[in-house]
């Protein structure tokens, strides 16, 4: 898959360390082979589903909630923002409550996904078109008051009508607001920022499939240095030269690696649900719905994502590693949780998990 340290040892020197919350558990590793390291706990703030649990399902449960955030905690994920996409109120309300009645540490609050987005194809990804729709800040508090409060993230369009005045609402209750899904020109992109947003959601992707050269969506937000960036990079959303040219542009300090994880993550291929639409795992880890040619969410894990970003940029493990800890709990206000023993073999960018306390 391109680019790379092949055979290239990761320099663990203590500043590195300090500045990434990286240690070292282990000092037998030699220059060649595989080293262990502790983390930070992982946190991932869009993640639809795993372990074959849907979060946009309105039949969610407590238990089948608890389910998957088991099985992500032993990928090294000890916090996360359950994400919901675009819905009706009636079903976004069911699942948040289902959501809110989960008592487990991991969970940091929701990421409401839509439904505020662009309804033109391309944009609007795989959220559903019925239920796409202009910012409304009645519909908003409908639905926080579902979440009792928890909603800490919010991805809209800048071309939503209404939507200036629920981002400065939004920035005055303390909740984040992300650009996604959307086909913006660089003036609404700009008066979005200005009124408050600070992330662009999955950057590459979300967005028309044919944009001209220049201005287009993704130029404007990646130029615009007071939005942070989200990445899907599992192989599938973005070629590794695309990665490696992002990140070099957005700098690592403004970087957070996700999921975009669905039912789907950490299960053998197969057919599963996303927002209650069927989906489809193929044998080479794409998601998309059966026939369909876009993606529809991932079947990524975060520790993978990790590894195939070091792999795809040639950046140091620990300038990767705060991608996917330290930096996104930093941008919602929250402290990483527990630690991560792992072993990394650089040779090979393989991460795997051995022990997690949460």
């Amino acid at each position: 898959m391109g680019g790379g340290m092949a055979g290239v040892v990761v320099a663990l020197g203590p500043g590195a360390r300090r500045a990434s919350g990286l240690t070292e558990a282990w000092e037998g590793g030699t220059a060649e082979g595989t080293r262990t390291v502790e983390l930070p706990g992982l946190v991932d703030l869009q993640v639809n589903g795993f372990a074959g649990v849907d979060f946009g399902d309105p039949e969610l449960t407590p238990e089948r909630l608890l389910e998957a955030v088991a099985a992500m905690e032993k990928t090294g994920v000890t916090r996360i923002l359950p994400t919901l996409i675009t819905s009706s109120l009636e079903t976004f309300s069911a699942c948040a409550r289902a959501v809110v009645r989960t008592k487990h540490a991991a969970i940091a609050g929701i990421h409401m996904e839509g439904p505020y987005i662009s309804p033109e194809d391309g944009p609007r990804g795989a959220h559903p078109r019925a239920f796409a729709r202009g910012a409304d800040l009645d519909d908003f508090r409908r639905r926080q008051d579902a979440a009792e409060g928890r909603i800490r993230l919010v991805t809209v369009a800048p071309e939503a009508p209404g939507v200036l005045p629920l981002i400065e609402h939004l920035v005055g209750s303390k909740v984040r607001v992300a650009i996604g899904h959307t086909g913006a020109t660089g003036a609404q992109i700009a008066d979005a920022v200005t009124a408050g947003a600070t992330l662009s959601t999955h950057l590459g992707n979300g967005c028309a499939q044919m944009l001209p050269r220049h201005p287009n969506v993704i130029w404007e937000q990646l130029g615009e240095d007071r939005l942070l960036a989200s990445f899907i990079v599992d192989g599938h959303h973005l070629p590794p030269a695309t990665v490696r040219a992002m990140i070099r542009a957005k700098t690592p300090v403004r970087t957070i690696l996700v999921t975009d994880a669905v039912g789907a993550a950490g299960m053998p291929p197969g057919r599963y649900t996303l927002g209650g639409q069927e989906v489809e795992l193929s044998a080479t880890g794409r998601v998309a719905a059966p026939g369909a040619p876009n993606l529809a969410g991932s079947a990524l894990r975060l520790d993978a994502a990790i590894a195939n970003t070091v792999r795809f940029t040639g950046l140091p493990f620990e300038d990767v590693v705060p991608m996917a800890s330290t930096r996104p709990a930093e941008y919602i206000g929250i402290a990483t949780a527990g630690k991560v023993v792992a072993e990394w073999d650089p040779a090979a960018f393989a991460l795997r998990v051995v022990r997690v306390t949460a």
